[in-house]
């Protein structure tokens, strides 16, 4: 069963940093393509990077110059990283295996609160 727990989110004040972590279970890791997603109040979730196998990489357009996605393979750990935060990345982050034996699947998210 896959398992996907989402870390360090919370509060943090604009032009900040935060480094979320999405432990992963229950699959063959390094083989997975992996992804980031957000949902802000009202609004649809929106894909914010992606990082497969070999570790290419593709962002949101409008989000590629301050998040970095990045993977850990041997402890089975995904990273975004998010400079310089905006009130508008005010949402909740959501770990996502795109497609891993015919599913699809998320993390329950952790919450990114940017105050002014």
């Amino acid at each position: 069963q896959v398992h996907l727990v989402e870390s360090g989110g919370g509060l943090v004040q604009a032009g900040g940093s935060l480094r979320l972590r999405c432990a992963a279970s229950g699959m063959n890791f390094r083989l997975v393509t992996m992804a980031w997603y957000r949902q802000a109040p009202g609004n649809q979730r929106e894909l914010v990077a992606r990082i497969t196998a070999d570790g290419s990489t593709t962002y949101a357009d409008s989000l590629k110059e301050r998040f970095v996605i990045s993977r850990d393979n041997v402890r089975n750990t995904l990273f975004l990283q998010i400079n310089s935060l905006k009130i508008e990345d005010t949402a909740v982050y959501f770990c996502n295996v795109p497609y891993y034996r015919g599913r699809e699947f998320f993390g329950r998210g952790t919450q990114v609160t940017v105050s002014s």
